[in-house]
């Protein structure tokens, strides 16, 4: 198994991956409301729409899922001519470091899956969709496009959701010119024939889907290898990467495929869960995927590839919607059995601002202060139990190093922000921390838009950076008593004579 620091630096690698993606692209709506009775039409609950969500899914969210990752993503897909369509088109082209090729198919409706949610469950779903093949003029063109944008060293992932747009032709010509080049190719399959991906370096399918392509019990270790040597045997393709929901994944490559990195037999290995808790499943096989194809894309093996799939997996399975992993939470993920368990509260902001979503549709408070925290004290400890008081959450947003140094000059901070950070998070009043480089939390504040802004009273409401903003939305300031007889610049003093 692949060590922590070579998985980092495969991580870091991420940024030169260069991956293609052909398959059903869908726009997911998420509506979000609260249940408080049944209807008298009919026994079933009425849901009080509090707003809604709308993203990419299937192919579209592997896209986002590499995007995140930090890798090139490179998709091909077929909308119909209908506003879904043009959303979707927004939405792809919306995403950081994606290039988007979706053609439109007159007559051919663009798939819509909307999720109703209350209290944080599903509690219905409804598909908008026509399972239909694409004209052979429209499978031709999209076909021909993915397989210009090949290059060596790329990665080709095929995201078949059997909504039309990867027929077996489509499939055959699309793995036939990755072949070409000497690319690999990533299939996250659908269906009981997996014939139809013969030629493909690696699958991945759950272990239902496993069971419904080869026949065989899926129960045991033992069984789930045999089932994935037999898929390898019979399909024609080079591994299986089978993941196990609550129980993680399991990895096999055939003998004398490249991916098996030269072990005698192939590759067996399995891989433990890393789930802390289950939310919504929607998305992580678009996850694993994704990650999968970065790194093979960016030079890694197969098993550092599947370890870091893993990963990936636990992260988005946590979070509620078709969510993504960020790079930034990979690697915290990667430390966190070697550091400080509250270094998990350490969060950079686009996987902060994923988590405050998720406590916004629990219905927390959100509340926020700022400051360097140098040399904890009682002071701090004091402003800290009382900005927790004022909320449900705590978001503390810490002033760099770099930033430290201009506000109060050489010689501080006298702690590094890890080590700032890391005190800040082990306290039982904070919630999470964000390191941010500007001199002020303005930024932050613009992007967190916290209910409850927090500052020491040795501040007006007026003097407060970000009052006006928070004030302007509904949002509300609050000054905190301070502990007398604390400052951070005296203790330094004091210990300097």
């Amino acid at each position: 198994m692949t060590d922590t620091a070579s998985l980092a630096s495969r991580l870091e690698a991420l940024g030169n991956a260069r991956v293609v993606v052909i398959g059903d692209v869908m726009l997911d709506r998420f509506v979000y409301g609260v249940v408080e009775r049944i209807s008298p039409e009919g026994p079933i609950p009425v849901l009080r729409v509090d707003r809604e969500d709308r993203m990419l899914g299937g192919a579209g969210n592997v896209q986002r899922n590499l995007s995140a990752a930090g890798a090139t993503a490179l998709l091909f897909s077929v909308v119909g001519e209908d506003e879904a369509g043009v959303e979707v088109s927004t939405l792809a082209k919306a995403v950081v470091g994606a290039e988007v090729t979706l053609v439109r198919e007159a007559g051919r409706p663009t798939t819509i899956k909307d999720r109703f949610i209350a209290a944080g469950q599903h509690l219905l779903r409804t598909d908008r969709e026509a399972a239909q093949a694409l004209a052979s003029a429209t499978a031709k063109r999209l076909i021909d496009s993915a397989a210009a944008a090949l290059t060596p060293g790329a990665v080709l992932v095929l995201s078949d959701y059997g909504k039309g747009v990867l027929d077996p032709a489509s499939i055959t010509a699309a793995i036939a010119a990755a072949r070409a080049v000497g690319c690999y190719v990533v299939v996250d399959p659908k269906g009981r024939d997996y014939g139809i991906y013969r030629g493909a370096d690696l699958v991945t399918p759950n272990l239902r889907e496993l069971q419904d392509a080869t026949g065989l019990p899926v129960g045991e270790e033992a069984e789930i290898v045999a089932a994935c040597r037999a898929l390898i045997e019979t399909s024609g393709i080079g591994g299986v990467l089978a993941t196990r929901s609550e129980k993680g994944m399991t990895l096999v490559v055939g003998p004398d495929h490249a991916l098996a990195e030269g072990a005698p037999g192939g590759l067996q290995v399995h891989l433990g869960a890393e789930a802390r808790g289950v939310y919504d499943v929607s998305g992580a096989g678009d996850t694993v995927v994704a990650l999968v194809a970065a790194v093979l894309a960016s030079g890694g093996g197969v098993v550092e590839a599947a370890q870091l799939a893993n990963l990936a997996a636990g992260i988005v399975v946590g979070k509620v919607g078709t969510a993504v992993a960020h790079a930034g939470e990979l690697l915290r993920s990667l430390h966190s059995g070697e550091l400080l368990a509250a270094e998990d509260k350490v969060m950079d902001l686009a996987s902060l601002l994923d988590r405050i979503a998720q406590w916004r549709q629990a219905g927390f408070c959100v509340g926020f202060t700022n400051g360097c925290f140098d040399l904890l004290h009682p002071g701090h400890v004091s402003l800290l139990a009382q900005a927790r008081a004022a909320c449900d959450r705590l978001i503390v947003g810490l002033n760099s190093d770099a930033s430290v140094r201009r506000l109060k000059g050489d010689g501080r901070p006298v702690q590094s922000e890890i080590a700032r950070a890391a005190v800040l998070a082990s306290l039982e009043s904070v919630n999470r921390v964000v390191v941010f480089q500007e001199e002020t939390p303005l930024k932050l504040i613009d992007a967190i838009r916290p209910d409850v802004l927090i500052k020491g009273a040795d501040y007006t409401v007026e003097t407060v950076v970000g009052a006006d903003v928070v004030q302007a939305y509904g949002g509300r300031v609050l000054l905190a008593r301070l502990a007398p007889g604390h400052s951070t610049s005296e203790t330094i003093r004091r210990l300097a004579e």
